[in-house]
């Protein structure tokens, strides 16, 4: 298990079991350093409109084994706990309440 820093100081847990999953994807592949890079300096998180809990993190990389693409990267907050769910590429941002970068 690895713990990620995200771009608050929050430590998220990302499993073994998760990064299994993540390889088991052939577009994800060798992503790993994407997703830790996401969730430490993402260019937005938006809080899901179907789980509050649930945070998606997007960076977006020019290049990727399906072209130009955000990755996502799914982040669920529960009690004193956050853990990786999913991360997946994308052509768009999915609406939500915009937690980053914040409006002033």
């Amino acid at each position: 298990m690895r713990i990620v820093r995200d771009y608050q100081g929050c430590d998220i847990r990302l499993t073994d079991e998760r990064l299994a999953h993540i390889a088991e994807h052939p577009e994800m592949i060798g992503m790993e350093a994407a997703l830790e890079e996401t969730l430490a300096r993402p260019q937005r998180v938006i809080e899901s409109f179907s789980d509050a809990q649930a945070h998606l993190y997007y960076r977006y990389y020019v290049g990727t084994r399906v072209g130009d693409k955000h990755l996502c990267v799914v982040v669920k907050f529960k009690d004193a706990d956050a853990f990786v769910l999913t991360p997946y590429l994308t052509g768009q941002i999915k609406r939500g309440v915009t937690l980053w970068p914040r409006k002033n």
